[in-house]
């Protein structure tokens, strides 16, 4: 990982010529991947705000710091580098091919300003509030964190009266909608690889991924050969569209297996699930009180939301609050919700897969014993892949054989290795107890329904022992 923050790596000690003009005018901050960024007036009129400052207290990573320690690092870090990097790519394209693509200070200040603020409308604890706590108070709700982030930037505009040209504004949005179903056809028109730099929705190769990734990695103690600026260094634009050295087809591959690592050990991790679980409970019984998903469509009250509402719930006398401070006091203790048991939904099944619900496994209880009830299991569906669902993303990014060449191309896997995966997402069932007493009911119920649906049963025996609750 030393890498990643080596001061004297080629992206900082080209920042000197790169953006010599802007140096007397910027800031810097000494990041722990990146080295120094640097930051022009600008974009410090957006990252002084309390809109901005918000990100310092919502974790990149949710929860996962109860399972890896060193995990706390926040949305405010991965924006700086996320602009850093975005202004890294763009310049790149600059210098190399400038007068071929056009690419002017506008393009650059609109790539760089996408990449700060890309994050803006995130909610508490990562994606658990957009993908598990509003789905249960908020039925059929559109609402992403994408679409927050382009409210969220008008509204700092507004309340803070930054003079910044409409056309900027408006680019810049489209720019973090690009990845997303809310991408404008705008999008596609000229200059369409600027909007793949930060947020790519035509291959995901994006230096989001980039940042997050090295991050991720080395917040969390694990080891990472991906290197991203092998790409950065390749990168070249062809027929309007970002491509690749052939010979990087693997550093490409490792991007996307690194990624759906990271999911299968860290986001998703059982442990960390469990606690997240019990965050979304706490949430869900907080809500009326508290109106939590009262502040989402409001973003002059949607930045109040963050991290620290777990401590407001958890010191709260209200009586209103007290199941869920139980919740939060439970997490404090470490008497979680108890993984019971898992299985991966055989290849052959995924195409017509289900949700597994908590129905679905206590009517699969045979008679006898304690009588399971629904409120009593918590069913985890985890989707993990390489970024383009049950499909090889590799087909959708196109390479060049040498920077002389002309014609860009897709390279297929046979052509490059017969030991990548023939299989590109895993779903993978969890079911875990409420209450410690029942993880053995739990865990039979759980494997008749699986004997009942696939003829096959989990391999992995949860046991209720105590001692086995800590990570």
């Amino acid at each position: 990982m030393g890498a990643f923050c080596d001061d004297d790596n080629a992206f900082s000690s080209n920042y000197s010529s790169a953006y010599s003009q802007d140096l007397s005018l910027s800031k810097h901050v000494h990041d722990n991947v990146h080295g120094n960024i640097y930051l022009d007036p600008i974009f410090l009129k957006f990252i002084d705000t309390e809109q901005f400052q918000r990100l310092r207290d919502l974790k990149q990573l949710g929860m996962a710091h109860m399972v890896y320690s060193g995990a706390v690092h926040s949305r405010f870090e991965h924006s700086l580098g996320v602009y850093w990097l975005a202004g890294e790519a763009v310049h790149r394209l600059k210098t190399q091919q400038g007068l071929e693509l056009g690419i002017d200070r506008f393009d650059m200040q609109t790539v760089k300003l996408a990449g700060l603020l890309h994050d803006i409308g995130h909610g508490p604890f990562s994606h658990l509030f957009e993908s598990e706590f509003l789905p249960k108070v908020l039925k059929e709700s559109e609402w992403s964190h994408e679409n927050m982030s382009v409210e969220m930037v008008d509204h700092i505009i507004d309340e803070h009266h930054i003079d910044i040209d409409v056309g900027t504004v408006k680019r810049v949005k489209e720019m973090i909608l690009a990845s997303s179903k809310y991408a404008t056809a705008k999008s596609s028109r000229e200059k369409r690889f600027l909007y793949d730099i930060v947020a790519n929705g035509r291959n995901g190769i994006d230096v989001d991924k980039f940042d997050y990734i090295a991050r991720d990695c080395r917040a969390c103690g694990l080891g990472c050969n991906f290197q991203f600026q092998r790409l950065m260094e390749s990168m070249r634009v062809m027929g309007n569209e970002i491509c690749y050295r052939a010979k990087d087809y693997l550093t490409v591959h490792k991007l996307f297996a690194t990624r759906a690592d990271l999911y299968r050990t860290v986001y998703t991790h059982a442990k960390v699930k469990a606690i997240e679980l019990m965050v979304v409970d706490a949430l869900v019984s907080a809500n009326n009180y508290l109106q939590i998903a009262s502040h989402i469509h409001d973003p002059s009250q949607y930045w109040k939301l963050d991290d620290t509402i777990i401590k407001t719930i958890e010191t709260a006398p209200d009586d209103e609050l007290k199941e869920s401070r139980d919740l939060i006091l439970r997490i404090r203790r470490r008497d979680l919700y108890q993984f019971c048991n898992e299985y991966a939904v055989p290849k052959d099944k995924l195409e017509n897969y289900k949700k597994v619900t908590a129905q679905d496994i206590v009517c699969s209880q045979r008679s006898g014993g304690s009588t399971l009830r629904e409120e009593d299991v918590v069913v985890s569906n985890v989707r993990i892949d390489l970024t383009h669902g049950k499909h090889n993303p590799l087909e959708r990014v196109n390479f060049f054989k040498d920077f002389g060449s002309e014609e860009k191309f897709p390279i297929p896997d046979d052509r490059v290795s017969h030991l990548l995966p023939t299989s590109y997402q895993d779903v993978i069932v969890r079911v875990y107890s409420k209450k410690p007493e029942l993880v053995g009911v739990i865990s039979e119920a759980f494997e008749n329904f699986q004997l009942k649906t696939y003829g096959i049963k989990a391999q992995v025996h949860a046991t209720p022992d105590k001692k086995k609750q800590r990570i």
